[in-house]
């Protein structure tokens, strides 16, 4: 019979924030994201980090079996539904500038080939009830923007951010769980 951790099992929310690609993260699990980091307000049906790798097999003509396999592709993604249906989500959701008073004008200039680059962090809950923190480095939204208005239900903004390479010296994500 297995063995079953009931502190190792996880449900709950989870708090997004944003922030300009390259904005320092804070130095701990346990210190809060400082005022550059802005926290996406709430978000329904949860929020996913998806890693994805693509391997390539490696094959011989004198062995039936598959040798071996490389990696040659990682997709790191953060999926969610923001439901705070703001400007500013807008704008994250479509790698736009932030709106100044209260007006969206997404860029059509050179700048619209160059989009806005921007960091993600999550901050969820880790086996033993402690904080799990998960910041992507450099995302950009993929899925566009979509705003529903209905009458049986609520508007919301979803939102792909996908993960990029950062640099030799700088990985493009990290995952750290507190442990007191």
């Amino acid at each position: 019979m297995s063995v079953v951790t009931s502190t190792n099992l996880i449900q709950g929310p989870a708090v997004l924030y944003a922030a300009p690609f390259g904005t320092a993260e804070p130095a701990t699990v346990a210190t809060a994201p400082a005022v550059a980091w802005v926290d996406l307000g709430g978000t329904k049906d949860g929020v996913e980090l998806e890693i994805a790798d693509v391997y390539t097999v490696l094959s011989v003509d004198q062995i039936v079996y598959e040798v071996d396999r490389r990696r040659t592709s990682r997709a790191v993604m953060v999926k969610t539904n923001l439901a705070e249906a703001t400007l500013a989500n807008l704008a994250r959701a479509i790698n736009d500038t932030a709106p100044a008073s209260g007006v969206l004008t997404p860029d059509d200039g050179l700048a619209a080939f160059a989009p806005v680059m921007t960091a993600i962090l999550l901050d969820g809950i880790a086996p033993g009830g402690f904080r799990r923190r998960i910041i992507v480095r450099k995302v950009l939204g993929l899925d566009g923007a979509k705003l529903a208005y209905k009458k049986d239900g609520q508007t919301l903004i979803p939102v792909t951010f996908a993960g990029h390479w950062v640099s030799p010296s700088i990985r493009p994500f990290v995952i750290t769980d507190a442990t007191a």
